[in-house]
């Protein structure tokens, strides 16, 4: 008898529970739930190492060590194999409605990028475990945070560690783009530059935007209480968080 199973949910269980070993809910190496509160034991992390602060970034492109989908293709490679990676991330893509014109990398982020929160959400019906900070509708900056490793410190570690090297690097972009710009004579090439500059600017907006927000947080180095549930602590952050 042939056991039929629903790829799409199995794959974003799957994800979902990569997430986990990233934020270290989850281990490879221990069964069940492994942390959730408490003293947090990176010991417990051999084979696949647990994020040290829990924050994971989501951006369009490779800008962090422990961007999403970078640990998403180390955590594969671990789980599987370096031999069959190829084959895994391109069934993953395609379980996950891949493109014509994407790479299986492409998929997935644009996945994580604009999806997988909407699931998270829907999967612990709207009592997420994971929240997600991010900058607006740019998109400019969003980064998971497991709510059990935060700290009255973690605001301060998402500003100083996180955004603002973005915004660096945006800087950078931007004036790498400029430069290009102004000396190009190729119209085609002009045009792109152009558009390119002015998303750019759009989200070193939105994130000199949320700066100030996070700031704000910053300094008053809210603490949470973990008995109080997960709606009421959500609420105390609902200026930095994707609403529910």
């Amino acid at each position: 008898k042939t056991i039929e199973f629903d790829e799409p949910v199995l794959i974003k269980q799957f994800i979902s529970y990569a997430v986990g070993c990233m934020v270290g809910r989850y281990s490879l190496d221990v069964e069940g739930l492994v942390y959730a509160g408490g003293e947090f034991d990176s010991s417990k992390y051999k084979t696949f190492s647990a994020d040290k602060d829990g924050i994971i970034p989501i951006l369009s492109d490779d800008r962090f060590d422990d961007d999403i989908t970078s640990r998403f293709r180390e955590f594969v490679k671990v789980v599987f194999g370096e031999k069959n990676y190829s084959t895994n991330i391109d069934y993953i893509a395609n379980v996950l409605g891949r493109k014509d014109d994407e790479t299986a990398i492409e998929c997935i982020r644009r996945y994580f990028l604009n999806d997988f929160y909407k699931d998270h959400v829907k999967m612990y019906k709207k009592r997420p475990i994971y929240w997600l900070y991010s900058s607006g509708k740019e998109k400019g900056f969003n980064a998971i945070l497991y709510m059990h490793r935060y700290k009255k410190e973690t605001i301060s570690i998402l500003r100083m560690d996180y955004l603002h090297k973005l915004q660096r690097s945006y800087d950078s972009d931007y004036e790498t783009a400029e430069r290009q710009e102004k000396s190009t004579s190729d119209s085609k090439q002009k045009i792109q530059l152009q558009k390119r500059m002015i998303y750019l600017k759009a989200v070193l907006q939105e994130l000199k935007k949320y700066d100030e927000l996070l700031r704000h947080y910053a300094d008053k180095q809210v603490e949470i209480d973990l008995d109080d549930g997960i709606v009421v602590n959500y609420d105390k952050f609902k200026e930095l968080l994707v609403k529910i």
